[in-house]
């Protein structure tokens, strides 16, 4: 089974001051399983990293991002329709972009475990491929 990557998991992945760092290494390095990342989620955590950790990190997060050999997946014209759905029916809870795409690619690709640690975006969300994400940590 495939897990999606969200920004909250790569810049704790990322940064080792990071309080729950140790909790995402520990599902990173015990994963047996394909990940895919969203096209949108690299600027997102690229900045993230740049401006707290340096740009040095963020170059290393990205020479770790081509060794780990992790596809990316863009969205599509049809995805931005979707994503507007998600962003619509959910407005009270003002899901930000990158979040509402996370939720539209894995929708188009079935993947329904999610790599965050932002639960309250994710839990609230009812995906149209299954009841629920399953979420880790």
């Amino acid at each position: 089974m495939t897990a999606i990557l969200d920004t909250s998991f790569l810049f704790a992945l990322a940064d080792d001051g990071d309080r729950n760092h140790d909790r995402v290494l520990a599902v990173a390095q015990n994963l047996n399983e394909p990940l895919l990342l969203p096209g949108v989620v690299l600027p997102e955590v690229c900045y993230l990293i740049a401006s707290r950790l340096g740009h040095q990190a963020m170059r290393q997060f990205l020479s770790n991002l081509v060794a780990s050999k992790t596809p990316i997946e863009p969205i599509t014209l049809t995805d931005l329709a979707r994503i507007n759905q998600v962003l619509e029916q959910y407005v009270d809870s003002e899901l930000d972009l990158v979040d509402a795409a996370i939720i539209t690619i894995a929708e188009r690709t079935g993947i329904i475990r999610v790599l965050t640690l932002d639960r309250r975006d994710f839990s609230l969300v009812r995906p149209k491929h299954c009841a629920y994400f399953e979420l880790l940590p």
